[in-house]
């Protein structure tokens, strides 16, 4: 994954913390522990001490979080005539939220919708039948509460964007106000020595304290940062349609994920994670044996990347990949033979997902490398 930085004055490049962006990985440990071994007692305190109403909302707009990482949560990125700031409250950054219009709210809303298109764009659900239908489509796949969510998203907007800003405030009043009071000075920190390092020393630096899977490439093709991810995409800083800049912003739950907001139309955002904590002790050598061989294979490799971050029916990953139902499907029983996929049907389809927990018992290193 490279960013285009060509042209780009260093004084655009900035750290700064954003409350509703360590929401977004708060949430997503509630949703995925597994994800997080180093939270999982926080995780189950605070899922244990929130009330049924709230907890029963978060279950429902959980795909926001759950399986991809919502745009909606950086959306000082994607504010036209902004300064691409993020807010210093959460407060704030709910009001620039509030600033994203329609169109843009609804498509970041179902990002799980456009997965295969996100990085070129696509019709918006809101204007065109095919994607409105698509996105249902996908949605009821993932359980009629998601599809409900759905059809209200596409149907009223408006109303849907009060009912989020009230989970987000709602979210901050039970838990999230105390959290934040708690990690702020430690990101806080984070952000002054980044943006010292980066004053003094200069990008190259900056970005290895940021990540050692982020590099500085300077050649005749241009100026780029690349991060060394499972995907391949590509995004600019410099679009002049939204104005140029960068954003790197720490965060206390997110590891071991190493997020780039990558929307067209929208600034580039790097939301890095501090701190390793400890994975469980590996498997045994026969089982780690067989689950290497089932490894063995780029195509698998994909497979794990869009399976670690949300389930996926058959279908929906021959799209992703580019090849036929059948071939995915031999890829798939390989995967769960060695016990490094599970699977649940929803009604009449079937999802599969990455086992997080085999997989850390497997490597850290493949872990970090399938959620990175």
């Amino acid at each position: 994954m490279s960013i285009d930085i060509a042209g780009l004055p260093q004084e655009r490049i900035v750290f700064e913390t954003s409350p509703l962006a360590e929401l977004n990985l708060a949430l997503h440990a509630l949703s995925e522990p597994e994800h997080h071994p180093g939270l999982r007692g926080w995780a189950s305190a605070t899922a244990a001490s929130l009330g049924r109403d709230l907890a029963g909302r978060l279950h429902e707009a959980d795909f926001l979080w759950r399986n991809t990482f919502s745009d909606l949560f950086m959306p000082f990125a994607g504010v036209r005539g902004g300064q691409g700031r993020a807010g210093a409250t959460l407060a704030q950054d709910l009001d620039l939220l509030d600033r994203l219009d329609d169109e843009q709210f609804v498509s970041a809303a179902l990002e799980f919708a456009s997965l295969a298109t996100y990085a070129t764009g696509g019709p918006s659900p809101l204007t065109d039948a095919g994607a409105r239908a698509r996105a249902l489509e996908l949605a009821a796949a993932r359980g009629p509460q998601q599809w409900e969510f759905t059809g209200r998203l596409l149907k009223d907007p408006t109303a849907v964007r009060a009912w989020v800003r009230r989970l987000v405030e709602d979210c901050d009043e039970a838990f999230f106000a105390d959290v934040w009071q708690r990690v702020r000075g430690v990101l806080a920190a984070d952000v002054r020595h980044k943006t010292e390092l980066l004053r003094r020393k200069g990008l190259a630096e900056a970005l290895r304290a940021v990540s050692p899977a982020m590099v500085l490439e300077e050649d005749a093709g241009g100026r780029r940062i690349r991060a060394d991810k499972l995907a391949d995409c590509q995004a600019t800083a410099v679009d002049t349609a939204v104005g140029a800049g960068l954003t790197f912003v720490p965060s206390h739950f997110a590891w071991p994920h190493l997020m780039i907001l990558h929307r067209p139309g929208w600034r580039p955002v790097v939301h890095y994670p501090l701190g390793t904590p400890e994975l469980p002790a590996p498997a045994s050598v026969e089982v780690l044996k067989l689950r290497l061989e089932a490894l063995a294979h780029p195509v698998r490799m994909q497979l794990c990347r869009s399976t670690a971050r949300s389930p996926h029916t058959t279908g929906e990953l021959a799209n992703i990949l580019g090849l036929s139902a059948p071939e995915v499907s031999r890829h798939l029983s390989v995967l769960k033979k060695a016990g490094l996929i599970v699977t649940r049907r929803r009604g009449r389809y079937v999802l599969y997902q990455l086992d997080v927990r085999a997989v850390s018992r497997l490597s850290s290193d493949f872990l970090e490398g399938v959620l990175r």
